[in-house]
């Protein structure tokens, strides 16, 4: 089973200035190679890098939806070079600098940078998210000119960087390259919030955005809420259900779905064709810090009676206010990028299991010419 990424948002985690900066960066002119200082963290970091990079495959992920960055510096320049990222900031001119003036603490996935102006220590650029592991052991960095090149080499090298922190920039460009047109699927008890986080993504991924509330109005002639006092809730969640399996075929689309006890997806025997795609459970918490939101998730994870249980990736909010919404779906980008980093067969497995029909054989998809209905439980699985 794939494991679950879980995301904590509380509205008061958000974006600090210079973020914007960051994500849009300034390219700079090459300037002459005039080695001036070199510092490498090697020896430093190696012991950090030790303890918090270890290599393994974890059950859970979590991290706050939002990355902390401040810089006073509007001029670098980054790249992605394959194996290594590079990022060049640009210093203060006039003055004479040695490495004692630079200070560089990466770790796992934060950065610092400062420099050292009359005295005082000014914050160049500081992030807790950079977009993906680094090797702090194999950081180093040099002044060339008025320059301060950092070098970092990736744990994972064929992840394309699309910047050098992890933003709503960053986020949207990125997750192309590894959900390789896998749909979304938006799920939770609140129908408004599915609806706006979905909106956001859509518009940010470039993906087609799908609404099964406005399908199933638009197709009965009715309001859901006049439908459920006609029909009763269980004809919605079965028409909803119906809807789900026309859609799931389709690539590239952001699908928000119905909340509530109406909806498909609170019904546990409802989500043959949402595992088509990812899911995200947009989940409304009173926890008031990361860790007990991650505990509360995994309790929600083990109640396999709530549809949402199913969900690809959880996450946690504190309080709504539709305002957050394009944050909310920056949490939920950074928690799918999380899973599929850890398991990068999953976009390509949502494809098998929509190429053999959406069996409900998730996530143990069995051959061709399977039938649930007649499982005896001796057919192998594909992995």
């Amino acid at each position: 089973m794939a494991a679950l990424a879980t995301i904590f948002h509380s509205p008061s985690l958000l974006p600090i200035t210079g973020q914007r900066s960051l994500s849009s960066p300034t390219r700079l002119r090459p300037l002459p190679h005039v080695l001036r200082g070199f510092h490498s963290l090697r020896r430093r970091e190696f012991r950090r890098f030790s303890q918090n990079v270890t290599a393994g495959r974890f059950n859970n992920f979590s991290c706050n939806c939002l990355s902390a960055v401040s810089t006073t510096t509007l001029d670098y320049e980054f790249t992605d070079g394959g194996k290594e990222v590079e990022l060049k900031l640009r210093l203060k001119t006039g003055e004479t600098l040695s490495p004692k003036d630079i200070s560089v603490d990466a770790d796992g996935t934060s950065l610092s940078v400062k420099e050292k102006r009359n005295g005082l220590l000014i914050t160049l650029l500081e992030t807790n998210q950079l977009f993906d592991k680094i090797m702090p052991s194999e950081t180093i960095w040099y002044i060339d000119e008025d320059q301060l090149v950092v070098n970092m080499k990736k744990v994972d090298g064929e992840l394309k960087w699309p910047d050098v922190v992890e933003s709503w920039e960053s986020l949207t460009a990125g997750m192309m390259q590894l959900l390789k047109g896998a749909s979304i699927y938006v799920v939770g008890d609140s129908t408004e919030i599915n609806q706006k986080v979905s909106r956001e993504l859509a518009v940010g991924l470039g993906y087609s955005p799908l609404d099964s509330k406005e399908l199933m109005e638009s197709f009965s002639k009715q309001t859901i809420d006049s439908w459920i006092l006609a029909e009763g809730v269980d004809s919605v969640a079965e028409a909803e259900s119906s809807v789900l399996e026309s859609l799931s075929s389709h690539v590239r689309t952001v699908v928000s779905t119905l909340g509530g006890k109406h909806g498909a997806a609170g019904r546990a025997d409802k989500w043959r064709h949402l595992y088509s795609g990812f899911t995200v459970w947009v989940s409304q918490t009173e926890a008031t810090d990361e860790e007990s939101a991650k505990e509360e998730a995994l309790r929600n994870k083990q109640e396999r009676e709530i549809g949402y249980s199913n969900a690809d990736v959880v996450v946690k909010l504190q309080g709504w206010d539709p305002t957050h919404a394009k944050s909310v779906a920056q949490a939920s980008l950074s928690a799918l990028k999380q899973l599929i980093i850890s398991d990068k067969g999953l976009p390509g497995k949502k494809s098998l299991y929509i190429r053999l029909g959406c069996r409900g054989d998730w996530p143990n998809i069995k051959p061709p010419g399977w039938d649930p209905s007649s499982d005896t439980g001796a057919h192998p699985s594909f992995s």
